[in-house]
C-alpha cells in the first residue's frame, strides 16, 4: 500500500528551531528529511483495503465508442447528470437516511469544490453594487477563504468568521456538518432574514458520525471522496430544493467545464449501488458492508489516538457525546475524519511548526481561523502512515513526561 510519506530534501530550519527552543523535547534518532508523514490532507487511502477485497464487484467496463457526446439527458435540469448516478445517489441517501432527496434536484459536479463555486454563483448572480459576504463559523474549513476569493469575483467575497460578522445586507453562511476540522455538529450562526445557507455535508455518513435524522436543507453538498473514499474520481453532488438555483448551478458547471466526466459518473454509480445493496441486504459482515468497515476503522483509530494522548498532558482532543444513530440502531460517538489536536504546552507557540521537527506535517490552526496551538490531522490515511504518526506522538510525550506549561506535575 502506498504510504502517505513525503520526501522533503530541503532543510527545515523553522521546525528545528521550534524543537530546540523547547529543549526538553528530544528529536528521534532517525530524524532525517526523507520520511515526513503527510497528514495535512484528507486523502482517504485508509478505505483502500476494503475496496481491494471486493474483487470484480465494482468493475466497470466501457467500449471505445461509449460516452462520446457532451449530452446525457437534455430534459433534465442537470443535463450532464447520468441517470444511473442520479438513481444511485437517491437510493443511497434513502438507504442511509442521511438526506431528503424526494422532490429535490440533483446536480453533479467535479468534486464538491466545483459545486461550492456553483452554489455561490447561483445564490449571488446577477449581482449587486457590492459582492455578497460569505462567512463560516470558526474553526471553518481551511479552503473556504481561498476558494471564495480565488476568482476575485464581483458577485461574492470572503467575509470571515460567522460569529463576528456584523455587516448589513445580504450574506451567505456555509455550515459544515459535522464540521471540518473539529468534527462538531454545527448550526447556522448569523440567522438573519437576508442570509442564505450552503450546507456542506461531506462527512455526514455513518463511518464518521451518528445519523440522527435526514438532512433537509436548501443546498446540501456531498462528495464521493469522503463518502466512499474514492477521491480520484472527482465526483460530488448537490441536493437542491429550488429549481432556479439548480438551473444556475448547472449553468455555472456548463460554463466552467461543459459538464462532468461521464466515465467517472458511471464508476461512482456502480460503487454507490454496490454499497446500497450490501446495506439493504442487512449484511452484518464488516468485509462486505462498507459503512460497518468504515465505522470500525475510524473507531479503532480514534481509540488508539486517545490512548496515546492519555499518556501525557502535552496534547488534548475534543470530546464528543454519544447519540442515537438511526442508521446503525445504536448509540455511538462521532469518529471524525480529522483530529483537531491542541497543544497544552505554553512554551510551544505554533504546533504545526513544532510537529515538523518530528516529521509530522499537519495543517495549522490559523488556516481555519483559529489559533496556531491547534492543528488538523488526517485520520483517513493509510495504515502505515497512521501508525507512524502514533509512534512519533508517543515519542514526543515520552520525552516530556511530567511537564506542562513549564511546570513539573
Amino acid at each position: 500500500m502506498t504510504s502517505m510519506t513525503k520526501k522533503i530534501p530541503r532543510d527545515q530550519p523553522a521546525a528545528a528551531a521550534a524543537v530546540s527552543r523547547n529543549s526538553r523535547y528530544a528529536l528521534p534518532k532517525d530524524n532525517d528529511t526523507n520520511s515526513f508523514l503527510l497528514l495535512s490532507k484528507g486523502d482517504p487511502l485508509g478505505f483502500k483495503p476494503f475496496w481491494g477485497s471486493l474483487g470484480d464487484q465494482c468493475k466497470v467496463t466501457f467500449e471505445s465508442c461509449d460516452f462520446m457526446s457532451y449530452l446525457t439527458d437534455v430534459g433534465n435540469v442537470c443535463w450532464f447528470l447520468e441517470k444511473d448516478l442520479e438513481d444511485a445517489v437517491r437510493q443511497l441517501h434513502s438507504t442511509v437516511g442521511n438526506a431528503v432527496t424526494d422532490d429535490r434536484y440533483i446536480v453533479v459536479g467535479t468534486g464538491s469544490t466545483q459545486l461550492y463555486h456553483a452554489a455561490l454563483y447561483a445564490l449571488t448572480a446577477p449581482g449587486g453594487p457590492e459582492p455578497v459576504n460569505v462567512v463560516s463559523a470558526v474553526p471553518y474549513y481551511s479552503a473556504y477563504p481561498e476558494e471564495t476569493n480565488f476568482l476575485r469575483s464581483a458577485l461574492y467575497k470572503w467575509g470571515g468568521d460567522a460569529y463576528t460578522f456584523d455587516k448589513e445586507g445580504a450574506y451567505i453562511e456555509v455550515v459544515t456538518m459535522p464540521n471540518n476540522p473539529d468534527g462538531q455538529v454545527r448550526d447556522p450562526v448569523v440567522n438573519r432574514y437576508d442570509g442564505k445557507l450552503i450546507h456542506d455535508l461531506a462527512y455526514y455518513w455513518p463511518q464518521y458520525t451518528p445519523i440522527t435524522s435526514p438532512a433537509d436543507y436548501d443546498i446540501m453538498l456531498f462528495t464521493f471522496s469522503k463518502s466512499m473514499g474514492h477521491a480520484g474520481s472527482r465526483i460530488g453532488w448537490a441536493v437542491v430544493k429550488d429549481k432556479e438555483v439548480a438551473i444556475k448551478m448547472t449553468k455555472y458547471i456548463e460554463l466552467n467545464s461543459i459538464g462532468v466526466s461521464r466515465e467517472s459518473q458511471h464508476r461512482a454509480a456502480k460503487i454507490l449501488g454496490v454499497v446500497s445493496l450490501s446495506v439493504s441486504d442487512n449484511s452484518q459482515s464488516i468485509g462486505t458492508n462498507f459503512f460497518r468497515y468504515g465505522k470500525k476503522l475510524m473507531a479503532e483509530r480514534w481509540t488508539k489516538l486517545r490512548e496515546v494522548i492519555s499518556h501525557g498532558k502535552v496534547f488534548s482532543l475534543p470530546k464528543y457525546m454519544e447519540e442515537y444513530c438511526q442508521f446503525s440502531g445504536e448509540d455511538t460517538q462521532p469518529h471524525p475524519a480529522f483530529a483537531w489536536l491542541k497543544c497544552n504546552d505554553a512554551d510551544i507557540e505554533d504546533l504545526e511548526i513544532f510537529l515538523r521537527g518530528y516529521k509530522i506535517m499537519a495543517r495549522g490552526g490559523n488556516l481555519f481561523g483559529s489559533d496556531p496551538k491547534h492543528v488538523r490531522v488526517s485520520m483517513v490515511g493509510d495504515e502505515e502512515t497512521f501508525n507512524l504518526f502514533l509512534e512519533r506522538l508517543s515519542f514526543i510525550q515520552d520525552t516530556n513526561i511530567g511537564y506542562v506549561n513549564g511546570n513539573v506535575n
